[in-house]
């Protein structure tokens, strides 16, 4: 595969952080009980029962450790040693595109359409990051 310019590599790593930060948002009002769960984890419950509000919170927490990774191999930040940073990333590639498949499988409609779109954004913002460096 071809390298992505340093300045693409950078920009795609703060639109990958915006998004993880609306989805930290959207995470967030899951665990403070607001009615939005068709939208995620199945789209059984309209309001999170207690073990899938622990799972949001553990869902924020990876989402700042993915945001670390991704800015880190764009050169953003120095968190994370570069050569973990470059295997790191290529992982969440991989870990975004999985979450398109399973984001697709969902029986919720509304999962669906919110989720796969989203995931597919990840998953292509990732990519040119991994790339880049």
């Amino acid at each position: 595969m071809m390298p992505v310019d340093g300045g693409v590599a950078q920009a795609a790593a703060l639109a990958f952080c915006a998004l993880l930060a609306a989805l930290a948002a959207f995470q967030a009002a899951l665990i403070a009980g607001a009615p939005l769960g068709h939208l995620a984890w199945g789209g059984r419950d309209r309001v999170l029962p207690r073990g899938k509000r622990i799972g949001s919170l553990v869902s924020i927490a990876l989402y700042l450790v993915f945001a670390l990774i991704v800015l880190s191999r764009a050169d953003l930040v120095a968190v994370v040693p570069g050569a973990v940073a470059a295997v790191a990333a290529w992982v969440l590639v991989a870990y975004f595109v999985l979450g398109v498949a399973l984001n697709a499988a969902s029986r919720s409609r509304p999962e669906r359409w919110t989720m796969v779109p989203l995931s597919l954004a990840l998953a292509v913002l990732t990519l040119l990051v991994a790339l880049g460096g």
